[in-house]
């Protein structure tokens, strides 16, 4: 009977380490960026959330030609150093900067 107990608690406790991992993965997937010859590429909705602009913003930065952008099939992605570029071009400093 204790052998029986045994085995239980451990199955229960390999299940919870199993479920912890899945957590874990789940987490990292969610948030990988694949890296394409040392670029990243973001979707419309990170480069939203990285900005903070809405998504009619973007599409009017878009049709400004204020950010590049790249177009395959219906998916629009932005190249992360794109958007550096353009950030980097478009700063205006503060006049407490200038000081």
């Amino acid at each position: 009977m204790d052998l029986l107990t045994n085995e239980a608690e451990e199955i229960i406790a390999h299940q919870e380490m199993i479920n912890q991992l899945r957590s874990c993965i789940e987490s990292i997937l969610k948030n990988y960026r694949p890296v394409m010859n040392g670029e990243i590429y973001l979707s419309g909705e990170d480069v939203c959330k990285l900005l903070r602009i809405s998504k009619r913003t973007l599409q009017q930065y878009r049709d400004d030609n204020i950010l590049p952008y790249i177009q395959i099939g219906g998916k629009i992605i932005y190249m992360e150093s794109d958007i550096m570029k353009a950030l980097e071009k478009n700063y205006v400093a503060n006049k407490t900067d200038k000081l």
